[in-house]
């Protein structure tokens, strides 16, 4: 069975410096590395990380930039389906700069505003496998209304990463069954329980992450760790709650989540951190 994610996926270009550069300053990075990016894509790649079958629906296009991430997450184990596989412009790309002594960065991304029109009506019957859980990052609109609704006519949760605040998300929330909240996303008007949300968790970075859902509430304590690369470490965490949903009880749910970011945080580049949590024993396998 297979975990699905729809949304983002970009191109990241990630150099690490010394320091992060100041306007008009030039800098030398210590290192380059390429790879593919974005919440869904990460959360894709941390599912197949824990062992888990992984299937990414985004759009890349047919620009040569596109073949750069589709290698990576082969070579990850993700499988890709493209719901414009043809369109010539190029992918999403972000610039990255990673602080090499305490993994703080900058990024500026494109994200997906230029596709916004253009996603087609969804399909999804020729997926090889069965779906056990969606996560949808909200950035294709279309796409994660599609989603959404298909996996609510088959009874299959939906995870919602809540970074900010998406018109869609009006539509989306009343389809979701746990919305996974930044520290900052705020809602307009009505709250996420009003908007038919049966459970609410917000995270806050090394501080703990609260949760509530109809019946109860609490907090579950984050690893302290020595922080070495803090970039795609919500997106590692919003992709292990999606792999342990239906496996763990919300509170050991969200504890399971925390220590494979933790276990991210503590390695640097996109990619090195995959193989420590490959090895690594971290709850149900």
């Amino acid at each position: 069975m297979t975990v699905l994610l729809a949304g983002l996926c970009t191109v990241d270009v990630v150099q690490r410096v010394a320091e992060l550069p100041a306007p008009g300053e030039k800098v030398q990075s210590l290192s380059v590395d390429v790879a593919a990016g974005g919440p869904a894509t990460n959360a894709a790649v941390t599912v197949a990380a824990l062992g888990g079958s992984a299937t990414l629906l985004t759009i890349l296009g047919a620009h040569p930039l596109a073949e750069l991430a589709r290698a990576d997450l082969d070579a990850c184990g993700v499988a890709v389906v493209d719901v414009l596989p043809e369109h010539p412009d190029p992918p999403s790309v972000s610039a990255v700069a990673v602080r090499d002594h305490d993994g703080e960065r900058t990024v500026v991304s494109r994200n997906a505003g230029h596709f916004l029109p253009q996603v087609p009506t969804l399909r999804l019957g020729h997926l090889r496998e069965k779906v056990r859980v969606v996560l949808v990052d909200g950035h294709y609109p279309q796409l994660a209304l599609g989603v959404a609704k298909w996996a609510r006519v088959r009874g299959i949760p939906v995870v919602l990463d809540a970074g900010s605040w998406k018109p869609v998300l009006d539509e989306l929330l009343p389809l979701v069954d746990i919305a996974a909240c930044s520290a900052h996303f705020r809602v307009p008007g009505a709250g996420l329980r009003e908007r038919g949300v049966p459970t609410v968790i917000t995270t806050a970075g090394p501080g703990p992450v609260r949760w509530s859902t109809t019946t109860e509430s609490g907090e579950v304590l984050v690893p302290e760790v020595t922080v070495r690369d803090t970039l795609g470490a919500g997106d590692v965490w919003h992709g292990a709650l999606a792999y342990g949903v239906g496996r763990y009880d919300i509170p050991e749910l969200i504890e399971f989540a925390n220590e494979v970011a933790a276990e991210r945080v503590r390695h640097t580049g996109p990619r090195s951190w995959v193989a420590a949590v490959q090895t690594k024993e971290l709850g149900v396998r």
